[in-house]
């Protein structure tokens, strides 16, 4: 009778083992749940992880608090994230600028995470869409007007949000499909950019829907093209760079929710259902547009996929063109 004793026992012990992480699914959650923006108070992914958080807690039950960590683009709070307890109450939402910036800063800066690893993927609740602008001053409608310009007139600038962003990647690859002679205007940050293109003092940017949607519906700057492989449906009357002839500048904005490695898969899968019924809720929708953003939601996977690319993507922009951060 002894070794069947032990042989039962041993089931239980692997019986309760096997529910455990069902039972911490179906307890969770039962605190409030933190989620880190890496980026400073006021701008998007603050402004999404705010209103993502509202609904979120509405959902669940719980308060949904968040935390703005700023600093080494981004790299900060990611870091922060990556080293939280894999419970699922710590979240990171956040532009993915995050995959980009190991690319880019100086080694060491920041943290020494590895983003595709430490970081486990969520969902991507939405995109935006990257455009080129001009000030109306400059007198061209389209990129193409504007490639037709600067082929005449060597030499013109375009403003950026600092070495290594977003924008300053787009220029680049927008200047190699070009074939033009343009300078770079690196800035600090994004807003000081945006107000010298809205100035006059820099003619040309790129930069996210959100940002410049606003100054393009008052006619202070004329949107040029989107950096993205399709139309936008943001802005489905306006032609994409690669429709006006100008091929392979296809640059990314989207966000993604991220917990810390080895955080239970059914918390994840909590996690990814709530947020895939907020982002269908009607009301969730309309707050979006205003702030020119689209729902995309889908399974973990499918941010997975996505952040692979975008790292392994811009890992050889910044290595073609030697591009390092300020």
């Amino acid at each position: 009778m002894r070794p069947t004793f032990f042989v039962l026992n041993a089931l239980c012990v692997l019986g309760l083992a096997a529910v455990a992480p069902l039972a911490s699914a179906q307890a969770f959650p039962s605190k409030p749940i933190v989620i880190i923006v890496p980026n400073p108070p006021g701008g998007g992914p603050d402004v999404l992880a705010r209103s993502l958080g509202e609904k979120l807690a509405a959902r669940l039950g719980q308060p949904v608090v968040v935390e703005n960590r700023p600093g080494a683009s981004g790299m900060i709070g990611a870091a922060a994230v990556a080293r939280a307890a894999p419970d699922g109450y710590t979240l990171m939402l956040s532009p993915n600028t995050v995959f980009s910036a190991p690319h880019v800063l100086p080694k060491g800066a920041g943290s020494q995470i590895d983003v595709l690893k430490d970081l486990a993927p969520v969902i991507q609740p939405t995109k935006g869409v990257m455009v080129m602008v001009a000030n109306p001053s400059l007198g061209v409608k389209t990129a193409k007007d504007l490639v037709a310009l600067v082929k005449k007139e060597p030499g013109l600038a375009y403003a950026s949000a600092g070495n290594g962003s977003p924008m300053h990647i787009a220029g680049e690859l927008f200047k190699k499909s070009a074939g033009v002679d343009m300078l770079h205007a690196p800035y600090k940050g994004i807003a000081p950019a945006i107000s010298d293109v809205l100035a006059g003092h820099v003619k040309v940017t790129f930069g996210a829907l959100g940002a410049l949607g606003q100054h393009i519906e008052s006619g202070r700057l004329v949107a040029l093209g989107t950096a993205e492989a399709q139309r936008s449906p943001l802005m489905p009357n306006l032609p994409t760079l690669a429709e006006q002839g100008i091929a392979n500048v296809a640059v990314n904005a989207w966000y993604g929710v991220f917990a810390p490695k080895d955080t239970p898969a059914a918390v994840i899968d909590k996690l990814n259902q709530d947020i895939n019924a907020v982002l269908q809720q009607p009301d969730m929708i309309a707050r979006l547009k205003t702030t020119w953003e689209v729902p995309v939601g889908g399974t973990p996977q499918d941010l997975a996929r996505a952040a692979k690319l975008e790292y392994e993507t811009t890992g050889k922009v910044v290595k073609e063109f030697n591009i390092t951060a300020d």
